[in-house]
């Protein structure tokens, strides 16, 4: 939520479908908090996204147990009921 990461907007990113920028086998959801000037282009957060998920999926980053993941959402729940 905008108000948990002390952010002024969000970028809301589903894909699904390798033209969508999926790069993972499933529909995924990003939300992102966002500030002015997090990145010199706008749009250049879709580049990160696909780095980001990439990484990931190569290993080279760490994906998030289910109980990170539930504690998160328990986190984030009061924001969005």
């Amino acid at each position: 939520s905008v108000l948990h990461f002390q952010a002024t907007s969000l970028t809301i990113a589903i894909q699904d479908g390798p033209e969508a920028g999926q790069t993972v086998k499933h529909v995924h959801v990003h939300i992102l908090p966002r500030r002015t000037g997090d990145f010199e282009r706008n749009d250049n957060i879709y580049t990160e996204l696909q780095k980001h998920d990439q990484e990931t999926h190569e290993g080279l980053g760490q994906w998030r147990n289910e109980e990170e993941m539930a504690s998160e959402a328990a986190d984030l729940r009061k924001y969005f009921v």
